[in-house]
């Protein structure tokens, strides 16, 4: 089973794509490939092999723009791939420095000063 990206596009309310999505590699997630059994461990070494190794101390989080989950079902044999867009935000600012830092100029006519905002 699979679905056409025009289809997923258009169930989305906003969706998020450009071109520089796909200028890196995505962020590879395998889930429950732990098992013992030769074939599983091949599936897991394949996904592996598809895109290269991310050193966590070296990477640039700014880089990471999408994420791809693989799920594997032990019980009914089947994998559920899952390919997520990833935003980076920042977290503990007021939402006027908020904006400022993801460069949406928000209206500033009412404010004397930019202390205001921040």
């Amino acid at each position: 089973q699979y679905s056409l990206i025009k289809d997923v596009v258009s169930s989305l309310k906003r969706h998020r794509m450009h071109e520089q999505q796909f200028t890196h590699h995505p962020l590879l997630v395998l889930s429950n490939f732990g098992l013992q059994q030769i074939q599983v461990k091949l599936m897991a070494s394949m996904f592996q092999n598809m895109f290269p190794s991310i050193n966590v101390h070296r990477v640039n989080l700014n880089n990471i723009k999408r994420c791809l989950l693989i799920t594997y079902n032990a019980e009914t044999q089947l994998l559920d791939f899952r390919h997520y867009s990833v935003k980076v935000v920042p977290v503990g600012v007021s939402k006027g420095l908020k904006k400022l830092l993801q460069e949406k100029f928000p209206n500033m006519n009412r404010l004397e000063d930019i202390s205001e905002l921040l």
